[in-house]
């Protein structure tokens, strides 16, 4: 058996960018911040998390800077050659669920599963 799952509660470091692909789905990609430890020991990590789907037109459509996020979803690897020729490599969190939190300004919370996604 193989498994591949990550789960992120953190805070939207910007606004969702949106995109759709040729044949017409909704692409949403944010960043996630979360932190461990604490005082002077603080470090915080960025995430790169995709939504697609259903589940991205709601991320476009809800989600803000600054607010609390809980993400499901699997890891993602990428290699890509830039304009300079140098070989790249990234990680993403390619989510299946989400949970909104919180905003900075208080609020309210939800819940969206995208089950088109196959895990």
């Amino acid at each position: 058996m193989n498994v591949n799952k990550a789960i992120l509660v953190g805070r939207v470091g910007a606004d969702p960018i949106v995109r759709e692909t040729a044949k017409g789905d909704t692409v949403c990609n944010l960043s996630l911040a979360t932190n461990s430890g604490y005082g002077d020991n603080e470090k915080v990590d960025w995430h790169k998390v995709t939504f697609f789907g259903k589940l991205a037109d709601t991320v476009n459509e809800y989600v803000t800077k600054g607010q609390q996020l809980y993400v499901e979803g699997r890891i993602s690897y990428s290699k890509y050659t830039d304009k300079e020729g140098n070989e790249r490599h990234g990680t993403s969190i390619i989510a299946g669920m989400m949970q909104m939190g919180s905003s900075m300004n208080g609020g309210a919370s939800a819940s969206e599963e995208d089950d088109s996604l196959p895990f």
